[in-house]
């Protein structure tokens, strides 16, 4: 089969438009999977990712498929992450790519992700082949949605392929487009050896399985290979293709999609967006585009019981073999003992992590509030990245706090731009500009620090526009603020998992708001326990938790009062020194009130 007859395409659409579901209509059309081994959403692998209706993990699938021109064509459907958190593996896979079926659900029209697949796509250059889906839902307005995605591609709406994924309508036709309309992968003869890795997985027999795509010339078993950002050099243990599952092929050449079983140890060395090329005589030109994924957002994991220390330890471990993306580090702290400091690309990232340490390794965990990268300008010149509020210096010795902001884009109906701009502006959000999609629906620009988002500014965005708003960000740049750090003492010990970094002008409210709700937590001793806010030195807010009281005066009946005051006096004396000697233990639903601070 000669390279004019291949064809490398993705499917990108918003969350639950329907991607999976015609991934899965296009592989029993072309019969790569047979009617017995079919089941929903056969490429999501992950029990999670069928449960949640997103694909966390990318993955590629070779197609078979004789055309109505009479050829036989090798079609390789590359499906990609849907979730904004995964931007970077999404453009690398598109980098994989030269067309793109853009998906649209015909009830919901278009929303915060397909804008974004779309611009990734358009800077890839990719053919892209917009599709209507779900036409056979009652509420389907399939001309009006056509409408919306012709104005924003500048085609015709009356050309669009309306199609319903789930029932097999359309379905062909749509293949026969991507046939004619998609353009066979060009090569360059004069250059060695160029594959992207556009995603990855870790073999406990195998080592790091590459996913990749062979932009130019070709790679067979016998080639010693390496990689171009880590350096690191192997000789491949096998070389395949995905039909779905893993069939092993002699070599891969220009255009093919496939994988190759490397044999490294961690996925660190074998990067998403990296080049393999020939360790001898290879290219001095790798493929564009290759950057570090960097986490976003830090929280402490911790073991609710301190002997699972080592079992969480070996589950971030084997977590880390197939996720390069997720970093960890011995954390302590006084109040939960020893855990880790976790980062991941975002919070939907960090929800991911968390339910597969409970479910896939039966973890019981306690997850900090997460937190931000801030960069500290200290007086001496020097500048110190911390992810932890608890390794915040002290404030005498700080020049400046640099906090990330991003930009982030709201698509909303037009009536709830007063509610949204109010939420913005409330999590200091400074407002760019207003777009209008068409008669009904804007897409509102902010600038917003990341610290605002993480916790519960989506939840928040769902309520006040009833579920009609989506949203989609992306970083901007580290922007100095008059931020403080507030730091929670109980008993007059500083419990370092409470403190938080915030505002300036909010540190009051949230440090009020969070003494309010430890008083009402923590569980009451013989002896009262104090429960403070403090900026720096200064304590900005108070309460204290009652001490339970053995009444000392029951046996006094009658008689002389100064019997009593010399009781209750000797009970005060034991209080006082009990607390010098007490411990208070702070409950876990403590370190949760941090995320709901601003209901």
């Amino acid at each position: 089969m000669t390279i004019a007859q291949i064809r490398n395409f993705c499917i990108i659409a918003h969350v639950d438009h329907g991607k999976s579901t015609l991934a899965d209509r296009l592989l029993e059309l072309t019969q790569t999977v047979s009617a017995r081994d079919m089941q929903e959403q056969l490429l999501d692998s992950m029990a999670l990712e069928r449960e949640r209706g997103v694909t966390i993990k990318a993955s590629a699938v070779r197609m078979l498929y004789t055309a109505s021109d009479g050829l036989a064509y090798t079609i390789n459907l590359i499906d990609t992450p849907g979730h904004v958190d995964f931007t970077y593996e999404v453009s690398r896979a598109l980098q994989a790519c030269e067309g793109a079926i853009l998906v649209v659900d015909a009830s919901q029209g278009i929303e915060a992700q397909t804008l974004s697949n779309v611009y990734l796509a358009l800077e890839q250059d990719l053919e892209i082949i917009p599709v209507v889906n779900k036409i056979d839902l009652p509420a389907a307005q399939p001309d009006e949605v056509a409408r919306e995605v012709a104005e924003l591609l500048g085609a015709a709406s009356a050309d669009l392929p309306r199609i319903s994924a789930k029932n097999g309508i359309g379905v062909r036709g749509l293949l026969e487009t991507v046939i004619a309309d998609v353009p066979a992968p060009s090569t360059d003869p004069q250059e060695s050896l160029r594959a992207l890795v556009f995603d990855s997985h870790y073999d406990p027999y195998k080592g790091v399985i590459a996913y990749i795509r062979i932009v130019d010339g070709s790679v067979n078993r016998r080639d010693m290979l390496k990689l171009f950002a880590t350096g690191a050099r192997f000789e491949p243990v096998e070389i395949g293709v995905f039909d779905p599952v893993m069939r092993t092929v002699d070599s891969l050449r220009a255009g093919e999609v496939g994988y190759i079983a490397t044999g490294l140890k961690t996925v660190r060395e074998c990067r998403v967006g990296d080049t393999i090329t020939l360790a001898r005589g290879g290219t001095q030109h790798p493929l564009p585009g290759y950057e570090q994924a960097k986490p976003m957002v830090f929280a402490g994991i911790y073991p609710t019981h301190n002997e699972d220390y080592g079992d969480l330890r070996d589950a971030l471990e084997k977590l880390q073999l197939n996720d390069a993306s997720l970093v960890y580090q011995p954390e302590t702290s006084q109040a939960l003992n020893f855990g880790f400091r976790v980062g991941f690309l975002g919070l939907f990232h960090m929800e991911i992590i968390q339910e597969r340490l409970e479910r896939e390794y039966d973890l019981d965990i306690l997850a900090t509030a997460p937190s931000v990268e801030y960069r500290v300008l200290q007086r001496d010149g020097e500048t110190q990245l911390i992810d932890s509020p608890a390794l915040l210096p002290d404030e005498s010795t700080i020049e400046e706090i640099h906090e990330p902001w991003m930009k982030i884009q709201i698509y909303v109906p037009q009536r709830y731009i007063g509610a949204v701009m109010e939420l913005a502006i409330k999590k200091r959000g400074v407002y760019d500009t207003t777009e209008y999609l068409d008669a009904t629906r804007v897409i509102l620009h902010f600038e917003i620090p990341l610290s605002e988002i993480i916790i519960d500014f989506y939840d928040k965005l769902k309520s006040v526009t009833q579920g009609y708003a989506s949203l989609d960000y992306q970083f901007h740049e580290y922007r100095a603020g008059d931020l403080v750090k507030v730091e929670v003492l109980v008993n007059e010990d500083r419990v370092d998992a409470l403190a938080m970094i915030c505002h300036r002008d909010h540190a009051y409210h949230r440090g009020q708001r969070l003494v309010t709700r430890l008083k009402a937590l923590i569980p009451r001793q013989m002896f009262v326990v104090p429960v403070q806010a403090a900026v720096g030195k200064r304590v900005i807010s108070r309460a204290n938790v009652k001490a339970m009281r053995k009444d000392v005066l029951a046996k006094c009946y009658g008689g002389d009062v100064t019997r009593k005051k010399k009781l209750l006096e000797k009970q005060k004396k034991g209080k006082k020194r009990m607390k010098m000697i007490g411990s208070v233990e702070v409950p876990q639903e403590a370190f949760m009130a941090l995320l709901s601070l601003d209901e």
